[in-house]
């Protein structure tokens, strides 16, 4: 009976691995995909429509992208957005959570007013008619102050501050610190996984957000890495403005649009990948103390 019950065992093991692979093998083929597609030359992708393993690998599509100003800029935007609103929201954030996690007159109405906006949205054009009175169309804070504060993280990092003991509070309190101080030198410091897990959801979503980008910055010398993305990969568009006569005597020479659309998304791809290293070890254990206290 041991003997059984140690083959079938064995046997549910086995299926989970392959089934495992499969599922990993699944999500990495798209990856690689990439990859091949934009090391591929010219000749090469232009005899064959499916390439995974390509014959000669070549960085063409990579020095092109480099060398054009559009992209570079778009990065370097896009890295400054993404840092400056992740900071910008993670201060809000852990700021307003820290308030509401306090005993404070009107804690129900301003925690009312937080769920009301989780469940029901503005919508777009009501979102836009306050940037654009706002006077932030075109600016690159229409990027970072209308998406600052997200309703879910600031709930979780609500009940994550309640979960911190009152007696550490009191202790400042009576030592005379402020509610600045108690915030900056006691909360913040016992909240690093947290605040690490949720800026890393920031980062993310300030990174891939290309919507925003489009309705509200009209200027492409303002455009972001993503709204790039959309006019090589969906428009087929060339990176440089070139005129008619350019594009038709670069057209041999330039790599292919897809072989550039698929360097260009694993460029943009690169830097938010090498974020979750550093963070992973912080990520699951701040979401878990988080969403634990009811």
């Amino acid at each position: 009976m041991v003997k059984t019950h140690s083959i079938s065992e064995k046997l549910a093991n086995a299926l989970n691995v392959i089934l495992l692979a499969a599922v990993g093998l699944a999500m990495l083929f798209p990856f690689y995909y990439m990859i091949a597609t934009s090391f591929t030359s010219v000749s090469e992708s232009a005899a064959k429509q499916f390439i995974l393993f390509p014959e000669k690998w070549v960085v063409d599509a990579y020095e092109y992208i480099f060398h054009s100003k559009v992209f570079v800029r778009a990065l370097i935007v896009t890295i400054c957005v993404t840092v400056v609103g992740t900071l910008f929201s993670l201060l809000l954030t852990s700021m307003m959570a820290y308030s509401l996690s306090r005993k404070i007159t009107g804690q129900k109405f301003f925690l009312f007013l937080v769920l009301f906006t989780f469940v029901f949205g503005a919508g777009i054009i009501p979102s836009y008619m306050v940037v654009k009175e706002t006077h932030l169309l075109d600016t690159y804070w229409a990027l970072i102050i209308p998406g600052a504060i997200n309703s879910f993280n600031l709930i979780v990092l609500r009940q994550f501050f309640l979960g911190i003991p009152n007696d550490l509070t009191e202790a400042s309190v009576l030592d005379g610190a402020n509610d600045l101080q108690i915030f900056s030198r006691i909360i913040l410091p016992l909240s690093k996984p947290a605040l690490a897990a949720f800026g890393l959801f920031y980062a993310v979503t300030s990174w891939n957000t290309y919507f925003t980008a489009l309705i509200y910055i009209s200027d492409p010398s303002k455009w972001t890495i993503q709204v790039i993305l959309r006019q090589i990969v969906i428009l087929s568009q060339r990176l440089d403005s070139l005129s008619d006569g350019q594009q038709a005597a670069l057209a041999n020479a330039s790599p292919p649009a897809e072989t550039i659309g698929m360097a260009a998304i694993l460029i943009a791809t690169i830097p938010i990948l090498a974020l979750y290293p550093f963070l992973q070890k912080h990520f699951a254990k701040g979401v878990m103390l988080g969403s634990v206290k009811g």
